[in-house]
């Protein structure tokens, strides 16, 4: 089978967590033997803010990692959908695209496509940008794949989509996994962006706190962290290291003794049951576990045994504490997480996921209604800022025909590194 997906990057993870769990899914697609054509933007806002500050290096690296995989970067203005979507047996369209362009896929599969057109939401939009979301025009699409039963039952029950299922994130397993004989460099690490204030004093609770009164070494890597937000790092005596190539992320696990998740606002208080990538990366690689409080209402884990749960700094302590000072119960929660992943929550089950999902559908034909013509391509914007920010609720809800562009997210911070 040709499956073609359309997405804001395969090649660049920054700030950009989606691409964790595309490249998974892609690569095992290959592994299968079929065909996987990716379509990414030229001037993504990921992909942008990545060789602004990097240069083309990571993209060389990520070719390196990921052999198997490939994307075409392409211009909005020029892209030509009946040659991309030749010979597509199925079709996916992240969230993270523009709104023009999702409804110009559905029009061509109107108009003719005999394809599988499902549209792929991992982000908690849904809920903090509902207006955004609903602007999408996913009419002539056969359904949508939600991170999490709350996106499912909200495209079903605001009759946004024809059909919703469930498509939880999972890890990697090709490339998350133990790696026992990497050298010791600390006691906790922690990897994930700043972002928008959106878990600013649950980083404070979680993780600052418990590392400056443990006295531990840690050290921390993601992007878009301010000067305000370093500093508080350098006070808690915490290394910043920047950007991690997600492929990198097992190897300095494996150099850790610890991990811990502090998710983001609104997934504790409106997304139960969506732990988001980081946990099934984390428990793959049999790196323990400690996190800040979150409801798994889908029962995905077993919280108590396949990860500590802390529900205030205190407990975060002292769960650390344990996991330091006793490895025989760190090996046992490690292996119990892992085991967990491995059994139920890797790149492969999704994709069993969607083969059961394109059978429910059935085979497609040709469709029948009335040929409509595609729009003409809009000029090229500059690069796509990040969804789900602050300013993005105001982008998205200023008019209509501005949700075509992805909210903003503003300016790249500038890196700024510190060893305590």
């Amino acid at each position: 089978m040709r499956f073609v997906m359309f997405c804001h990057s395969l090649v660049s993870d920054w700030n950009h967590g989606n691409a964790h769990f595309l490249r998974g899914v892609c690569s095992d697609l290959v592994a299968r033997g079929h065909e996987v054509a990716v379509f990414e933007p030229r001037r993504g806002w990921s992909r942008a803010n990545l060789e602004a500050e990097h240069g083309r290096a990571p993209l060389v690296g990520f070719a390196r990692a990921y052999p198997e995989l490939s994307s075409t970067a392409y211009d909005r203005a020029s892209l030509d959908l009946d040659v991309a979507l030749d010979g597509a047996d199925v079709v996916l369209v992240h969230e993270w695209n523009e709104h023009s362009l999702v409804r110009r896929i559905g029009l061509h599969r109107r108009n003719g496509g005999r394809y599988r057109l499902l549209f792929h939401d991992t982000h908690h939009r849904a809920v903090t940008d509902e207006g955004a979301m609903a602007a999408y025009d996913l009419s002539n699409y056969d359904g949508v794949l939600a991170f999490g039963g709350v996106i499912r039952d909200l495209y079903r029950e605001r009759g946004w989509a024809q059909h919703a299922w469930t498509w939880h994130e999972a890890a990697d397993v090709r490339r998350f996994y133990p790696m026992p004989d990497e050298p010791r460099a600390g006691e906790l690490v922690w990897i994930g962006n700043w972002g928008d204030n959106e878990r600013a004093a649950e980083i404070n609770q979680f993780l600052l706190d418990p590392v400056r009164r443990l006295r531990l070494k840690a050290r921390v890597h993601g992007v878009r962290y301010p000067e305000s937000a370093l500093d508080r790092l350098l006070a808690a005596g915490v290394e910043f290291s920047g950007w991690l190539p997600n492929y990198q992320v097992p190897e300095v696990f494996a150099r850790y003794q610890a991990t811990v998740h502090v998710p983001r606002r609104p997934y504790v208080q409106a997304l139960p049951g969506i732990p988001t990538i980081r946990v099934f990366e984390a428990l793959a690689c049999g790196i323990p576990l400690v996190s800040a409080p979150w409801s798994d209402a889908e029962g995905l884990f077993t919280p108590g045994r396949d990860f500590l749960v802390a529900h205030d700094s205190e407990a975060m302590q002292r769960h650390l504490r344990d996991v330091l000072q006793d490895p025989a119960f760190a090996r046992s929660l490690a292996q119990e997480g892992l085991a967990t992943v491995r059994a139920r929550h890797t790149c492969s089950h999704r994709v069993d996921e969607l083969f059961a999902i394109l059978d429910e559908l059935g085979p497609q034909h040709s469709p029948r209604s009335e040929a409509e013509p595609e729009p003409e391509p809009e000029p090229e914007p500059e690069p796509e800022p990040e969804p789900g920010s602050a300013s993005a609720s105001a982008s998205a809800s200023a008019s209509a025909s501005a949700s075509d562009a992805a909210p903003c997210a503003g300016p790249a911070l500038p890196l700024r590194s510190y060893v305590a």
